[in-house]
C-alpha cells in the first residue's frame, strides 16, 4: 500500500511539474553579442528562478559578428532584444519599429583608446590619424561625435581615416590605426593582457565628451505591444531581469561564475569575466530598469547633430514605452 501511494505520490508531482513547466510563458530574448558578463543580468535571473518565479521560460540566445538583434527581431526570431540606443533609433527610422521598454545600463562604456606615442592628447588631434571604428551599428556613436567635433570621417588632411575595426584590437596592437574603439569592461583590458601599460595609452571616454548614448536597453516590436499579453509577458521579464541585474551588482564574482557556466564556447575566462562584471556594475549602477528620459533627450540631441549626415534626421516619436517598467516596479 505504502509503495502503491508512494507511486501515486510520485507520479503527482511529476505531473505537477510538467503542467508547470507547460503554463510557463516563453521569451526569447536574443542578445547584442556573445555570452559575457555585459549581459550577466539575465543569464543571473535564469539560473536564480527569478524568470521561473514570473511564470516564464526564458531562452537566452548569444549574438556574434554576424547576428543583427533588430534583424532578428524582424524576422521572428525573438520577442525582445539587447541592443544600443543609436542602432534601435535608426533602424526605427528605417521602418522596423523598435520600442526601448526597458534601460538596465545607465551610462555608456564606449571610448577611443589611443597610443600614447601618436601625440594625441586631445580630441582636436584626431584629424588626420587612422581611428578604428566598429560597424554593424556601432558606427553611429562614433559619427555622431565626430559631427560634433565638426571632424570629417573622409580621410581628408583635416579629417580622420575610418578604420572598419574588426571586433578585436589588432589594429592598435600593429598600429595600424592611432585609436581604436573599446569598451571599458572589455576591448580596453584586452589592450591591457597584450602587454601594452596604461601610462602608454590615452584613453577618451564618451561620457567625459558629452556624447555618450544609451547602450544595452531592451526592446521589442511597436505592435506586440499592442497585446495586453505580450504587455504583462514583458513586465515579468524586465521585474525578474532587474532582479537579476541588482543580484549582479551586488555579487559579481558569483555573476561572472553563472556567466562562465552559461558559455558554451568556452572561450571566456574567469579572470576577464570577474574584471568584466566589475565594470559593467558601474554602468548598470543607478539604474532600476525604468528609462531616464534626460538620457534619451541627450541621446536624440546626440545623434541628430550630425551636419549633413546625422544618424537620425528627425525627432523620433514613440520610440520607448515607460509603461512596462512602471507596472514592472509595483
Amino acid at each position: 500500500m505504502k509503495t502503491k501511494l508512494a507511486s501515486l505520490m510520485l507520479a503527482a508531482a511529476v505531473s505537477l511539474t510538467a503542467m508547470s513547466a507547460a503554463a510557463a510563458d516563453k521569451v526569447t530574448l536574443q542578445l547584442k553579442w556573445v555570452t559575457q558578463a555585459q549581459f550577466a543580468g539575465y543569464y543571473v535571473a535564469k539560473e536564480k528562478g527569478f524568470y521561473t518565479e514570473e511564470g516564464l521560460d526564458v531562452d537566452i540566445k548569444p549574438g556574434g559578428p554576424d547576428i543583427a538583434p533588430p534583424q532578428v527581431l524582424a524576422g521572428g526570431g525573438a520577442d525582445v532584444i539587447v541592443d544600443w540606443m543609436p542602432s534601435a533609433l535608426a533602424t526605427r527610422e528605417k521602418g522596423v519599429a523598435l520600442v526601448n521598454i526597458a534601460q538596465p545600463f545607465k551610462k555608456s562604456g564606449m571610448m577611443l583608446t589611443c597610443l600614447k606615442e601618436t601625440g594625441i592628447t586631445k580630441p582636436a588631434d584626431f584629424k588626420g590619424k587612422t581611428l578604428g571604428v566598429w560597424f554593424f551599428g556601432n558606427e553611429y556613436p562614433f559619427l555622431s561625435w565626430m559631427a560634433t567635433l565638426g571632424i570629417k570621417t573622409d580621410g581628408s588632411a583635416d579629417g580622420v581615416k575610418v578604420l572598419k575595426q574588426g571586433f578585436n584590437v589588432d589594429p592598435l596592437l600593429q598600429k595600424q590605426a592611432a585609436c581604436i574603439s573599446t569598451m571599458t569592461y572589455n576591448e580596453y583590458w584586452q589592450v591591457i593582457d597584450a602587454g601594452i601599460k596604461p601610462d602608454q595609452l590615452v584613453t577618451f571616454k564618451y561620457e567625459d565628451e558629452g556624447v555618450a548614448t544609451l547602450e544595452d536597453g531592451l526592446y521589442v516590436l511597436e505592435d506586440k505591444l499592442k497585446d495586453p499579453a505580450f504587455k504583462e509577458k514583458m513586465v515579468k521579464f524586465v521585474r525578474a531581469s532587474m532582479k537579476g541585474w541588482k543580484y549582479a551588482e551586488k555579487n559579481p564574482d558569483e555573476a561572472a561564475g553563472i556567466v562562465l557556466d552559461n558559455d558554451a564556447s568556452g572561450a571566456q575566462t574567469e579572470k576577464h569575466q570577474k574584471r568584466m562584471m566589475g565594470e559593467i556594475a558601474k554602468l548598470t549602477a543607478g539604474s532600476n530598469g525604468a528609462l531616464d528620459k534626460a538620457d534619451y533627450d541627450r541621446t536624440v540631441k546626440t545623434l541628430l547633430g550630425g551636419g549633413s549626415d546625422p544618424v537620425i534626421t528627425k525627432e523620433p516619436t514613440g520610440a520607448y514605452t515607460l509603461d512596462i517598467t512602471a507596472a514592472a516596479l509595483k
